[in-house]
């Protein structure tokens, strides 16, 4: 019988000592389960920094009302786009520049100011009187939110990379029950002394700042929430040979991005930035639609709306937002373990395409019957959309080794604000348009407005398709 050759065992990792990321490398070695308590941080985190971004969508109608900027009803719609913009304006502005700092300095000192920014301009914003300090508190609060380009790098740094899915997700979901249960908060809490005459009185801080409670109220979670990041511990590895750590430690190189040319170009790295355009047109999309859908539901039905209150916008997300969460514990793992990234994002943008075009015949529909159509319509919508995010999202971070993270998450972050900011600009421009033609044969009103949609929804869908989106060597 042959003499066995001995196998070479595994070269051991090595660590820095005082070095973060090599420390949160040991932890991950030791420990193979879910980090539970690190992604609960990521999770209030996420939240605290999404709640302003679209609280204002309730309110927004009826604040350019107050603010007595818009000549006619049907201009209202174009003025709110331009408020709604201003903050992914800002972002747009600096998001590449937070990617490359928490690339240099960290992901927590990023994080912690981001947080911070939250706390002093949203409180800021829900005291405007006047249209031009709405526009530059929101802008300003876009411009110092950096939150979202190291916190994608963050949640993929402080786990394995079989929890590496899990770990976007809970950014896209936080993100998205942000984007939803903001505009619960805006929707029940605005203009108090109107909904809860009771309680709030005319002459309260409240009554004349009308638009000031809900802004408050996320400032404070928040503040909470920026307590609670003393404890975040920081991911980004410290020493100077950048190349011998990822060599030496055998968990900084994961099976996703062991196939990646370090010294590559952002620009030049195709997976990357097939998957941002891609990204990007999905998250135009997603603002134009949360947009259109609060100024759909709160206009008029002679203008082909639904003549909701603020207060029953509110309802409607705050039960998209539950139905979000329930996707999220028991629905969407299994099916990105079934699907993968890409099919995953094919399917839910394809099933979104039918479901957009059912929207505008609701009008039709009165009583128990519209709202249990519109809740199940807002719930399936804002499912696809989280994971139509998160698969795009895990394709970006797959495609560039840690120390481009932050600066990819920045670049995609800048791309996506950019889109973000024409998303609302954009809606609110096409929403007065369709009020003003309600009575034309082709399209009328709010069917032109979702078709539109759609057809920005299908662009999306196409990008998804080879030969345009490259997948990292992982997936192929």
């Amino acid at each position: 019988m042959a003499e066995e050759v001995p196998t070479t065992p595994p070269p051991a990792p090595l660590y820095v000592d005082g070095c973060p990321g090599c420390a949160m490398d040991r932890k991950k070695a030791a420990n193979k389960g879910i980090p539970y308590k690190e992604f609960f941080f990521v999770a209030v985190t996420t939240i605290a920094s999404a709640l302003p971004i679209s609280s204002l969508f309730p309110f927004l109608y009826f604040m350019i009302e107050d603010l007595h900027v818009a000549k006619k009803e049907q201009d209202i719609g174009l003025y709110a786009g331009f408020l709604g913009a201003s903050y992914f304006v800002g972002r747009f502005l600096v998001s590449f520049f937070w990617g490359v700092v928490a690339d240099r300095v960290g992901r927590k000192p990023i994080i912690i100011f981001s947080v911070a920014s939250v706390v002093v301009f949203n409180t800021l914003f829900g005291l405007s009187v006047q249209y031009w300090m709405a526009i530059t508190t929101r802008l300003l609060l876009g411009a110092l939110n950096g939150m979202l380009a190291p916190i994608k790098a963050y949640s993929i740094e402080i786990c394995r990379p079989e929890h590496h899915a899990l770990g976007l997700s809970v950014v896209s979901t936080a993100w998205g029950l942000g984007l939803i249960v903001g505009p619960s908060i805006g929707g029940y809490l605005a203009q108090p002394a109107r909904q809860y005459p009771n309680v709030f009185s005319e002459e309260s801080i409240f009554g004349r700042f009308p638009y000031l409670l809900p802004c408050l109220s996320i400032s404070i979670f928040s503040a909470v929430v920026l307590v609670s990041c003393i404890w975040l511990p920081e991911t980004l590895h410290k020493h100077k040979n950048i190349e011998n750590e990822v060599e030496m430690s055998g968990h900084s190189r994961t099976p996703q991005t062991e196939d990646v040319d370090a010294g590559k170009s952002l620009y030049k790295n195709w997976p990357l930035m097939s998957s941002i355009i891609a990204y990007c047109v999905f998250t135009l999309h997603d603002t134009a639609y949360t947009e259109i859908l609060s100024l759909w539901t709160v206009s008029d039905k002679k203008y082909g709306g639904l003549g909701f209150s603020s207060k029953g916008v509110g309802q409607l997300l705050a039960i998209a937002g539950l139905g979000l969460i329930v996707y999220q514990m028991f629905i969407y793992r299994p099916v990105h373990r079934y699907l993968g990234s890409v099919n995953s994002c094919r399917a839910a943008s394809a099933l979104s395409i039918p479901l957009i075009a059912a929207f505008p015949f609701m009008t039709h529909l009165s009583g128990s019957k519209l709202g249990l159509a519109l809740y199940f319509a807002t719930i399936l919508k804002a499912a696809l959309g989280i994971t139509i995010l998160t698969g795009t999202s895990l394709l970006q971070n797959y495609a560039v080794p840690q120390h481009q993270r932050g600066a990819a998450n920045g670049v995609a972050a800048t791309a996506m604000s950019f889109f973000k900011a024409i998303g609302p600009a954009g809606a609110g421009a096409l929403f007065s348009w369709t009020q003003k033609r309600q009575d034309v044969a082709f399209f009328p009103g709010d069917h032109m407005l979702f078709f539109i949609l759609n057809l920005v929804q299908f662009i999306g869908l196409v990008l998804t398709l080879k030969p345009f989106l490259a997948v990292p060597k992982h997936y192929k």
